[in-house]
């Protein structure tokens, strides 16, 4: 596609084929907004207190102010492995084992970890704009469902769950917040690095209680090299043309296509506010750009606006 063409008819699309040439454009680069965000925070209230639709976009950092690791970086490793080449169909069909302690170490590392500050000013400004006819969305890429456990109820998980397995023979997808998820894995997934690999039975793993079935299970999360579900992804499209205010937090806007939600809806003039502990890929993209914790900055953003309702 000619890109001078395509911008010269920008005004004569509309916001889905805005969406589809923007993927076409700018899917190598992200453009850079003419002037630097704003950090005006008295700026982003006065959107705030007109938005209708508010979509909220999460990553790792709001739930590593909750312990959570990000298995980025430093935390990026199991037993000396880097979790970019463990956590992957491949591993799986290869070693169901590993891939389980690995999972089963992650759920049960959940256990003592609770939502924050800024997990439950999202879940609270939901429920106080809905009594107000607002809208408030959250669309995140953790799968440690801190989210739900804080209160909030519109809740898109791009990643998928830790709680929730699915059988690789009928496709069932079930809930589960057992612990242990089986007895085989009572006591395995230990991250240190002198911890033995036990090579545990295939019939001992979780196995699809669904009758007539018997499958293996798998962990319902989206693993490196997977598509997201297109169900999800076009619910979360849908969000996305209905929103009018954006907030990115804790972020890294590294993984697409979440990556590009934010970019997207600032090219079409959507305000759009990031809030992490350092600059993205994205930030000279977007309107907005705040520096800092989630825990700290989120409470702030989200509270109560003086001309809301009393």
């Amino acid at each position: 596609m000619d890109k001078n063409m395509a911008i010269k008819n920008w005004d004569s699309l509309d916001n889905w084929q805005k969406f589809d040439m923007f993927g076409l454009m700018f899917l190598g680069s992200i453009p850079t907004a003419t002037f630097p965000p704003s950090t005006s925070i008295c700026k982003f209230r006065e959107e705030f207190a007109k938005a209708k639709h508010i979509v909220v976009i999460t990553g790792a950092g709001v739930s590593q102010e909750s312990g959570v690791p990000t298995f980025r970086g430093q935390d990026g490793y199991w037993r000396n492995k880097r979790v970019q080449e463990l956590a992957t169909v491949e591993q799986f069909e290869k070693n169901p084992s590993k891939l389980w302690q690995f999972y089963h170490y992650r759920r049960e590392g959940m256990v003592n970890k609770l939502p924050n500050k800024a997990h439950i000013a999202i879940s609270e400004c939901e429920k106080r704009l809905k009594s107000q006819g607002r809208r408030v969305v959250v669309i995140t890429q953790n799968t440690d469902e801190l989210h739900k456990r804080a209160g909030s109820e519109n809740i898109l998980e791009m990643h998928g769950s830790l709680f929730k397995i699915r059988c690789t023979k009928c496709q069932d997808v079930t809930a589960n917040t057992d612990s242990p998820i089986c007895p085989a894995l009572a006591g395995k997934g230990a991250p240190d690095l002198e911890t033995d690999e036990d090579n545990i039975p295939l019939d001992k793993l979780p196995r699809c209680k669904k009758a007539g079935c018997g499958g293996l299970m798998r962990p319902h999360v989206v693993w490196f090299g997977e598509a997201l579900d297109p169900s999800i992804l076009a619910k979360a499209e849908a969000e996305m043309e209905k929103c009018d205010l954006c907030l990115l937090i804790g972020t890294s806007s590294v993984v697409k296509p979440v990556s590009l939600f934010g970019p997207r809806l600032s090219i079409l003039g959507t305000p759009v506010a990031e809030f992490n502990t350092e600059e993205t890929p994205v930030t000279k993209s977007l309107g907005y750009h705040f520096q800092g914790p989630a825990c700290m900055l989120i409470p702030e953003a989200l509270a109560k606006h003086e001309s809301e309702p009393v």
